[in-house]
């Protein structure tokens, strides 16, 4: 898919994940260095915010506003994930004061390349919004076109109101 970066053309491996899909096989770390797969989303509907890195600006900027959201809706995990290791994400958190979110390290890259998040121009994930029902199906995709913006908080957060239920 062909997105921007800073103005600059860049492309995902191929076409993200999109609604009506299952999340497909991956394995990302957790804040424990635990190992979180695909089959770890079922249960429970979540939000789930794919970003380049934790310590940039914009990305920082966004997982903290949905960190804010995420203790409204108990019945709706939020998660971010990126590339970044377990220990910058782990420093993130302490120096944010992020607590309600949980960060999920893409370091091997087998999220990206599953997912088909992955922008391998600029080494990191596109900034994805993904909102999954409780069989691990994506109901939700808001793909941002500039990786460097922000997205709908709005119109993603419509949509976790609906899954709240």
């Amino acid at each position: 898919m062909q997105l921007k970066f800073l103005d600059k053309p860049v492309e995902t491996i191929k076409e993200p994940m999109d609604k009506g899909q299952a999340l497909p096989d991956f394995k990302v770390l957790d804040a424990n260095n635990n190992e979180f797969t695909n089959k770890d989303f079922i249960g429970k509907p979540a939000l789930i915010l794919t970003v380049p890195d934790v310590n940039s600006r914009a990305c920082s900027l966004e997982a903290k506003k949905f960190n804010r959201k995420s203790d409204k809706y108990e019945n709706v995990e939020f998660y971010t994930i990126s590339k970044n290791t377990v220990e910058e994400q782990k420093d993130w958190c302490a120096a944010k004061g992020v607590e309600s979110m949980h960060l999920l390290s893409d370091a091997d890259n087998n999220f990206g390349m599953a997912s088909g998040t992955y922008v391998k121009d600029i080494d990191a994930l596109a900034r994805v919004v993904y909102a999954i029902d409780a069989n691990g199906e994506i109901v939700y995709r808001q793909v941002v076109e500039e990786i460097g913006s922000q997205p709908d908080f709005k119109e993603a957060e419509a949509v976790v109101e609906k899954l709240n239920k």
